[in-house]
C-alpha cells in the first residue's frame, strides 16, 4: 500500500499542534528587534515610530509547522515552476495577458510570494504574488526571536541562515541584473512605488535602502510620477537609475503617472524587477485555473505524478462567467471569489458572505472562484483570554527555491494588519 503523502509522525504532529495552541510565552525580543531595525544611524527611532503608526505589524508569537509541510510546500512550488517554463503554458496564459507582458527582458522577478493555507489534507496554495512585501521585515523579525521554551531550541526559520539572508537577497538582485546586463557594472537602484512614504510597508523600503547602500549601490526611494526619461536614461532628480525594485501594483504600467517607467522598460533603459511579464506568468489569478486543470496539464505532457501533486496542492479554481452564474451562486458557500488582477485581498469575498449586489459586481468583473480552504489557527493570549487567529504561510521564492518562510496572523476575511496580537510572525519548524 502506498503511504499517504500527507501523513505525519504522530508525536511530531501532536507537538506542533500543542505549540500553536498553547505556547503563549513571548518569543519576540523587542529590544533586539529595535537594534535590528535601527542598525544604521539614519534609521534611529524607526522602531519607536512603528509603535504608533504600525501597532499590529509584528506579532509577538511565532508559528510552528511540521518539516513535512515545509517540504510539501517546496515540492508544490517546484512543480508549479516546472509547468510555468513550458511553452504551452506561456502560449495559454498570454491569451489574457496585457500587451506589455509579451516583452521578455530576461530577469525572472524578485520576491515571488507563494501563499498557502494549511488545510485538512496538507498545504493548499491560495495565490502567488510577484511583488510580495515583507521579506526584509520578516528577516529582522526572525533574527530578534529568543527561545522561550525548550521545545523551541533547534528549530529552523528557513533554508537560508538568517545572518546570511540579506547577502542572499542582494545576490538575487545582482542575478536579475546579470540576466539583462551581463557583466556591465550596476551603480544605482530605485525603490519605486506610488507615494512611497504613504505606503504601509514604507519602513521596509527604508530597510532595503540601507541594505543596498551597505552593498555599495546608490539608492533612492522614488515616487513613480517623479521619474523622468532623459536621453534614454531614467533619472530621479539628479540621480541616473540603472535598476528599479518595483513595488507598484499597476502591474502592466498603464497608468499615466508611470509613463516614464513604462518607456524606459520597453526601450531597455533599465532593469526592472519584478516586471509585467513576471506578473502575467505567475500572479494573474486566472493562472490558477490552468494549474488546477488536470486534463489541460495532461494534454501538455505533464507527468501523472506532477499532476497529482498539483491537484492535491492547488484548490480547484474556475473562471467566473455568466454561463455558470446560477451554478456558482448555488455553490458559493464553498467558494472564495477573487479578482483576476487583484492583490492584497482587495475586492475578494468568501462566498457565504456574498450579497446579491456584490454578486452582480463579480459577474460584471473579471473574477475567479476558488474552492474554499479555511486557514489553520494560532492561539494567542489577548488580555489573558485565549484567542484563535487565522494564519497563512508565505514562501518567499526566487528561481524556484524558497528563501524564507513567514506567517501572517489575522482576523476577518483577509490579512489586514489590524488585528491586536496579529501581524507578521516568524515560522519555525524542526530541523
Amino acid at each position: 500500500m502506498t503511504e499517504d503523502p500527507c501523513r505525519q509522525d504522530s508525536d511530531l504532529d501532536s507537538l506542533i499542534e500543542a505549540l500553536n495552541s498553547s505556547c503563549h510565552c513571548i518569543s519576540l525580543d523587542r529590544e533586539a528587534l529595535r537594534r535590528e531595525m535601527e542598525d544604521d544611524f539614519a534609521l534611529r527611532d524607526l522602531y519607536r515610530s512603528l509603535g504608533a503608526t504600525h501597532p499590529y505589524l509584528f506579532s509577538a508569537l511565532p508559528v510552528f509547522v511540521s518539516r513535512h509541510h515545509v517540504d510539501r510546500m517546496a515540492e508544490i512550488i517546484r512543480a508549479i515552476e516546472s509547468v510555468i517554463v513550458m511553452p504551452a503554458y506561456h502560449d495559454h496564459v498570454m491569451r489574457w495577458a496585457p500587451e506589455i507582458a509579451h516583452f521578455d527582458p530576461g530577469p525572472q522577478g524578485v520576491f515571488l510570494g507563494y501563499d498557502f493555507h494549511l488545510g485538512l489534507h496538507g498545504p493548499q496554495l491560495i495565490e502567488i504574488n510577484t511583488n510580495a512585501g515583507g521579506a526584509l521585515l520578516n528577516t529582522v523579525l526572525a533574527r530578534a526571536q529568543r527561545a522561550c521554551c525548550p521545545d523551541m531550541e533547534g528549530l529552523m526559520s528557513g533554508p537560508v541562515d538568517l545572518p546570511r539572508l540579506e547577502e542572499h537577497f542582494f545576490g538575487m538582485f545582482m542575478s536579475e541584473w546579470r540576466r539583462q546586463r551581463g557583466d556591465q557594472p550596476v551603480r544605482s537602484i530605485a525603490i519605486v512605488d506610488n507615494a512611497p512614504q504613504e505606503q504601509y510597508l514604507y519602513p521596509e523600503f527604508l530597510l532595503f535602502q540601507q541594505m543596498f547602500e551597505r552593498f555599495g549601490l546608490e539608492t533612492v526611494i522614488a515616487d513613480a510620477k517623479d521619474l523622468v526619461l532623459h536621453h534614454g536614461k531614467l533619472r530621479y532628480g539628479a540621480v541616473p537609475i540603472d535598476m528599479v525594485y518595483n513595488r507598484l501594483t499597476d502591474f502592466s504600467l498603464k497608468q499615466a503617472e508611470h509613463a516614464a517607467l513604462h518607456q524606459a522598460y520597453r526601450e531597455d533603459g533599465i532593469v526592472l524587477t519584478p516586471h509585467p511579464r513576471a506578473h502575467a506568468l505567475y500572479a494573474d489569478k486566472r493562472n490558477l485555473v490552468v494549474l488546477s486543470d488536470q486534463a489541460l496539464l495532461s494534454s501538455w505532457g505533464v507527468s501523472g505524478d506532477m499532476i497529482a501533486l498539483l491537484a492535491a496542492g492547488i484548490p480547484r479554481t474556475i473562471v467566473v462567467d455568466s454561463a455558470h452564474a446560477d451554478e456558482l451562486w448555488q455553490a458559493r458557500r464553498g467558494l472564495f471569489f477573487k479578482p483576476a488582477m487583484g492583490f492584497g485581498g482587495k475586492a475578494a469575498y468568501r462566498g457565504d458572505k456574498l450579497t446579491r449586489r456584490v454578486w452582480d459586481e463579480i459577474l460584471a468583473g473579471q473574477y475567479v472562484a476558488q474552492a474554499l480552504v479555511p486557514p489553520s489557527e494560532r492561539v494567542i493570549q489577548n488580555e489573558d483570554v485565549p484567542l484563535a487567529l487565522k494564519l497563512d504561510l508565505r514562501n518567499y521564492v526566487y528561481d524556484g527555491k524558497v528563501q524564507l518562510l513567514a506567517a501572517r496572523l489575522y482576523q476577518g476575511q483577509t490579512t489586514n494588519f489590524r488585528t491586536p496580537g496579529g501581524g507578521f510572525s516568524p515560522v519555525f519548524y524542526p530541523v
